[in-house]
């Protein structure tokens, strides 16, 4: 069973996942990767969705540029949390992206991280799996500790060049 399913409206959109899957394995979390549009091939997307929930998938990761239906699509067929990610393409860099996953209609709501922020959507996956899983949550904790860490370091280091 994979735990998050990760779903890119394009093959051009996997620079920015990688990020998310990187995340994903270095917290050993589980993980299905697929290249499927809202438009091009939506029936293909909805079996994708309905198989990855029936299999036992817990969260969805869905990445998207431009008018970002994928998203939508993907959180309209499931009640697992969805998590969009907008991806910069386009005249509007993103931002087109960002309104369009940003703005779902009530009742079907879809978890939304900054335009070409694949750590954060991975990291947002790794949080909602921790809610049940008490080890990931330790991981989880850990990771954060060495970040406040690394800011140390790095406050340390500017404090000495201005000496």
């Amino acid at each position: 069973m994979n735990s998050v399913g990760v779903v890119m409206g394009s093959d051009s959109d996997f620079n920015v996942l990688e990020a998310t899957i990187k995340v994903l394995k270095e917290f050993n979390v589980s993980f299905e990767v697929k290249v499927s549009s809202a438009h091009r091939t939506l029936e293909r997307t909805l079996n994708w969705v309905n198989a990855f929930e029936a299999q036992g998938g817990q969260v969805l990761i869905a990445g998207a540029g431009m008018a970002a239906h994928l998203p939508g699509v993907v959180a309209a067929a499931t009640t697992l949390p969805v998590i969009g990610l907008p991806i910069k393409s386009g005249a509007l860099d993103g931002v087109d992206a960002l309104y369009a996953i940003v703005q779902m209609p009530p009742g079907i709501p879809v978890a939304t991280v900054g335009i070409n922020a694949g750590k954060n959507a991975g990291l947002l996956a790794i949080q909602i799996l921790a809610q049940t899983d008490s080890h990931l949550k330790e991981e989880l904790k850990a990771y954060r500790q060495k970040m406040a860490a690394e800011i140390e370091t790095k406050d340390q280091a500017i404090q000495e060049k201005i000496k």
